[in-house]
């Protein structure tokens, strides 16, 4: 399944920044999964015993703060959790500086951001790993999760149609890219004015020829879940956006996942959704609590596709 050994890619992923999925291969994101889903039976260990992670919050969290924290907990490590009203950030201190200051106290450094160039920046002048824990543009944390949870449900993800239902937004395309490297089909259906960053979109579409997935955009959400295996939303309003609220409730009201729509997928397709939801918008509860939903499996894999980032790229 892998060109190269699992022991390669092992030693190729220490001290690597973790920015996008877009930089690592498809057997790296393989490999990832391996260790995740291995984590998953074999939670405790002592394989970062000895090491920090310095967790910077410039935006609120509830999985991804809990889930590193408790991950380097259960590998054996520690971890800060630290706000811009801890650190010198908060008074003006640059990037660049707080970077070269951690980088000399801890073994990792977690940012979640507004605006992607202030990971870029942290990974430049940091001497140890950069995990985007959330920002502007991705989200890859969230994504390897998704995978892993598409991976358990489906066992596969060759001809697997991915259907993103919603905004797109840093979700969406960190999504679209990991379908992409694993050749999944993916199709995001937005409507018009709210369609994912066209540079990344194509970039995916790019991945995907060579991977023998697909990638597409549709502006019509009845025609695009037709077969799909997984429907996947999002909140209609992400933090930052409350000025729009109004124009995005309007906006997105006929791409709510309801069960109508959900009946026009497969059967058994799944739902899947990275929280927190905002019930009776973009889905209901019906959707939410039935049967064919996985948002809480798919919570639980935060948990694990986290360690396994951290204890590869932290070893």
């Amino acid at each position: 399944m892998m060109s190269q050994s699992t022991i390669e890619i092992s030693k190729g992923l220490t001290g690597r920044n973790v920015l996008k999925l877009m930089d690592f291969t498809l057997e790296e994101i393989q490999y990832l999964l391996k260790v995740a889903l291995n984590l998953k039976q074999n939670p405790i260990s002592d394989a970062l015993s000895g090491k920090t992670l310095a967790m910077i919050f410039e935006k609120s969290s509830t999985r991804t703060r809990v889930s590193f924290e408790v991950g380097m907990l259960q590998l054996g490590g520690h971890a800060l959790s630290l706000s811009p009203k801890d650190l010198q950030l908060g008074r003006g201190e640059t990037i660049a500086d707080t970077a070269r200051v951690l980088s000399s106290y801890v073994d990792g450094i977690l940012l979640r951001t507004t605006d992607h160039n202030r990971v870029k920046e942290l990974a430049e002048y940091s001497k140890v790993p950069v995990i985007n824990g959330l920002c502007n543009l991705y989200h890859p944390c969230q994504a390897l999760a998704d995978l892993m949870t598409i991976y358990e449900l489906k066992g596969t993800f060759s001809g697997v149609k991915v259907v993103y239902v919603g905004d797109g937004n840093n979700v969406a395309h960190s999504l679209m890219i990991g379908c992409a490297k694993v050749g999944a089909d993916f199709v995001i259906a937005t409507p018009k004015g709210y369609e994912p960053n066209e540079n990344i979109f194509n970039q995916a579409k790019e991945i995907a020829q060579a991977t023998g997935g697909t990638i597409a955009l549709s502006h019509n959400p009845d025609d695009a879940v037709k077969n799909a295996d997984i429907i996947y939303t999002d909140v209609w309003v992400s933090m930052g956006q409350e000025e729009e609220t109004e124009a995005r409730m309007q906006a997105f009201q006929p791409f709510q996942v309801n069960e109508a729509l959900l009946a026009k997928a497969k059967p058994d397709a799944n739902f899947l959704h990275c929280l927190p939801a905002v019930r009776g918008l973009e889905v209901t509860d019906e959707v939410m609590e039935g049967s064919q939903s996985a948002v809480f499996m798919q919570a639980e894999n935060r948990l694990h596709a986290q360690k396994a980032i951290l204890k590869e790229i932290l070893k």
